[in-house]
């Protein structure tokens, strides 16, 4: 570790050299930017094996998911290590500029939203705590896509975000797994005892690049994220035959091999994309087991012992696959009875559940799951048959439940069931998201393995999204309650003793402008779009779904729009509305809204008696470095998902944490964040989770009543059809169709008038600064209960069963 700028201009000087293989004048930006990865990599290595002597017998969590929504990692590794300052005085003495430095860094492609960003952050958070735990997923070669606007249009091209390399992957070819497709298995009795022989498959290779993941402040854990990457397996060159000109085309089998870890959810709308994602979900589950069974056999020879050395977490269903992997190593290959191996399968796994909608619970037609891994299916198979037995002895009569909870059923193959079934743990992520798991959605494995189920709400890294990606309101804390903060999130509800204290919440307003202008100069930067950094941020970023509701904030800005034409002296304050995030390349309806969301941005900016009060923006291909830049910058943030359909959340809590005040249903972990801040330092509206759930149950909900019973909701609704958006009103008639002729399947229509009326509230609110502000500090000091930290103890002591260890001197 450098002591001094000294030491670390010239261990930088030196590195520059031996890495690049240039000198200082002669290197690009690139070669600079390279060199300090470099040198912080040589810095984490050397910890980390320093630290291995004291690791041997420390159980283990594996944590398995199809995303990692990583972000940058140079600055914020810089700050982790404590390292920012004595680099950044470094290189200017050296006529480098570290922002220069950091712009040469792509976010990697391992992700798209929440599910991917929670995963990021729990690895941070045991690295940080000294647990030692390791993420599993797929090297995305194209990540999921990059998405331009282009005449308000979402289009979507390919993230090279590989294209100049990672320089903080190492690749590691002498651990890569063969992981094998298709072919058939042979059942043969030997020794009176049933071999199943794997024959006629195809192979691929799984080849590893290892990503560290250190913490703040505890270089003694360094842990790693592994990446899997599909290649061919290699083939000896035939040098008689290529010399006699024989030369065979490998071209179209390497490509359909590496296309398995090309891109993040391929479009699965045909057979051929459907039988792609199954093989991306099998291959990184594959791999890693494999790789976990080896490591630990060099360790010890016991695998009656495994549990006690190895939990393996299952992030959502896409990794369920895990469950019957398991089985086949340990049974096929390690020779276990079935019971012995069932018996640590289920011991091994848990599972977090992120959603409640029927159609993101995946399930694969049995036909071509059997063709395309026909051991795991006779494994599956079996794993029913055993189930259904189960059932039948310990349930007698009860069809209903056995039929419920089937893993096969109706031609498919249900994977939360098999994840419930083979986890001895399954939990939801947030209060309300758990208890509608066990009332609703697995109400029969409920009834049968209550026991298994708990909650652990979700939380964020408050060191990257707030320490790192708010130096202003950082400091402001620091000076106002110290650092622990940083290493204890629950200190900052000692900032609430400056409630009342007018020169603290006017340093507070003054860190929210200056974030505000930060804001501005990226926008304008990437769009050259201007905006007002004294009007009022409303900010809505996330993936674009019916059931977030952005169609609902639209119609909102559609309101204020009518009321300003009508009457532009109600108007005082001015209103910057930013929306962002992706829509699936095959959701038409979602894609449809980012449309209406840029045709509404055009027609008010186009009038001039509306554009100086309201600005509407979507923020081009939004990711976790935009987001480090919107977070700090927002003062509301939409939090409007349909109640009992967001399962948690985790943008509320960043926006919370960085002083941005809810607008918000009762929805996911909204129910914390209010029993948190109470309804003074929030705004709720909307139906309630229950209420919802009677609403589908009775089917007694009528949009064309609530239509009729609203003029002002009327005339919106309709301008969606009736040329107020000149070139593309029958573009809109799908949204229009979805409120109408199908019902308003996420009760729009239903919330908008409460919507409209805690708008009025917020509006009053955001009037009184001094209020206002009270309103956000209170919101930043009660938001360290949603740190990953305090998440990722309630795995460590309720589910995993492994200690944190607090590094030395903490």
């Amino acid at each position: 570790m450098f002591q001094d700028i000294a030491s670390f201009k010239q261990a930088y000087t030196d590195k520059l050299v031996k890495s690049e293989g240039v000198i200082l004048e002669d290197a690009s930006p690139w070669n600079k930017y390279h060199a300090l990865i470099a040198l912080l990599q040589e810095i984490m290595i050397s910890e980390r094996v320093l630290a291995k002597p004291r690791d041997k017998n420390v159980k283990r969590v594996y944590y398995f998911s199809m995303e990692f929504l990583m972000g940058k990692l140079l600055k914020y590794y810089l700050v982790n290590l404590g390292l920012e300052e004595i680099v950044r005085a470094g290189l200017s003495d050296l006529n480098i500029d570290l922002e220069e430095l950091l712009k040469q860094e792509n976010d990697p492609g391992l992700g798209n939203g929440g599910l991917g960003r929670l995963a990021a952050c729990f690895l941070d958070s045991m690295a940080f705590l000294g647990i030692k735990g390791h993420g599993n997923c797929i090297r995305y070669k194209y990540g999921m896509f990059e998405q331009r606007i282009i005449a308000g249009y979402q289009h979507e091209v390919a993230d090279n975000w590989l294209r100049k390399g990672f320089p903080w992957e190492i690749r590691k070819p002498e651990k890569a797994v063969t992981v094998k497709f298709k072919g058939n298995v042979k059942v043969e009795n030997i020794d009176g005892k049933w071999q199943f022989i794997h024959e006629n498959y195809e192979s691929v290779l799984a080849v590893p690049y290892d990503v560290p993941i250190m913490s703040y402040d505890n270089p003694e854990t360094v842990n790693n994220l592994r990446l899997w990457s599909a290649e061919s397996v290699p083939t000896e060159l035939d040098l008689e035959s290529f010399n006699r000109g024989e030369i065979k085309p490998t071209n179209a089998s390497c490509s359909e091999v590496e296309s398995i870890s090309y891109v993040l959810y391929p479009d699965d709308s045909s057979p051929a994309g459907k039988e792609l994602r199954l093989k991306q979900e099998y291959f990184f589950v594959a791999a890693g087991l494999g790789s976990i069974v080896r490591s630990y056999k060099k360790k010890s020879a016991a695998l009656a012992d495994f549990t006690r050395s190895v939990a393996v977490h299952i992030n959502d269903t896409h990794p369920t696959l895990c469950i019957p992997e398991l089985m086949r190593i340990l049974v096929d290959e390690e020779g276990l009875a079935w019971e012995e191996a069932w018996k640590i399968t289920v011991n091994t796994f848990s599972f977090t559940n992120h959603t409640i909608m029927p159609e993101a619970l995946e399930s694969w037609p049995i036909d071509m799951f059997r063709n395309l891994l026909p051991r795991i299916y006779m494994i599956i198979e079996e794993i029913d048959r055993r189930f259904l037995e189960y059932l039948q002895q310990r349930f007698p009569g009860r069809n209903d439940l056995i039929q419920q909870t089937r893993i096969l059923r109706d031609g498919q193959i249900f994977m939360a069931n098999l994840a419930v079934f083979g986890s001895y743990s399954v939990n939801g992520v947030a209060a309300l998201h758990t208890e509608i798991l066990k009332r609703e959605s697995f109400n029969a494995f409920y009834q049968i393995f209550g026991y298994k189920f708990n909650n652990k709400t979700n939380g964020v890294n408050h060191r990257r999204f707030l320490l790192t990606a708010n130096p202003g309101l950082s400091h402001l804390i620091t000076e106002g309650i110290g650092s622990g903060w940083i290493k204890n999130a629950e200190a900052l509800k000692q900032l609430k003793a400056f409630h009342n204290d007018s020169n603290f919440l006017e340093q507070l307003a003054k860190v929210k402008y200056q974030n505000k202008r930060q804001l501005i100069q990226l926008i304008s930067e990437k769009q050259n779009i201007n905006l007002d950094p004294s009007s009022m941020f409303d900010v809505q970023v996330k993936r674009m779904h019916a059931y977030k509701r952005q169609l609902l904030n639209v119609l909102k800005i559609m309101y204020l729009y009518n009321q300003l034409r009508d009457n532009s002296a109600v108007f005082n304050q001015s209103y910057t509305f930013i929306f962002g995030g992706k829509a699936a390349p095959g959701y038409h309806y979602a894609k449809t809204v980012i449309k209406l969301i840029n045709a509404l941005a055009q027609k008010i900016q186009k009038d001039p008696a509306a554009n100086q009060f309201l600005q509407v923006v979507f923020l081009e291909n939004f990711n976790v470095s935009v987001g480090e830049v919107v977070y700090p910058a927002a003062d509301v943030s939409e939090q409007i998902s349909t109640a009992s359909k967001e399962a948690s959340g985790t943008g509320n809590m960043k926006f919370m944490m960085n002083g941005a005040v809810t607008l918000g249903t009762l929805d996911g972990a909204n129910v914390e964040i209010r029993e948190a801040v109470d309804d003074a330092n929030m705004f709720v509206f909307g139906l309630t989770a229950g209420e919802v759930i009677r609403y589908n149950r009775e089917r007694t909900y009528r949009s064309w009543d609530v239509y009729h019973a609203n003029s002002e909701l009327q005339c919106i609704v309709d301008q969606l059809i009736n040329g107020f958006f000149e070139e593309a009103s029958e573009e809109f008639r799908v949204i229009y169709d979805s409120l109408l002729l199908y019902n308003d399947e996420f009760f729009v229509l239903q919330d908008f008038a409460a919507y409209i009326e805690a708008f009025k509230s917020l509006q009053a609110a955001y009037s009184h600064p001094k209020e206002w502000n009270r309103m956000s500090l209170i919101n930043i000091a009660e938001s360290g209960r949603f740190s990953s930290d305090r998440a990722i103890r309630e795995y460590a002591d309720g589910i995993w069963k492994v200690r944190a260890r607090i590094p030395r001197d903490r």
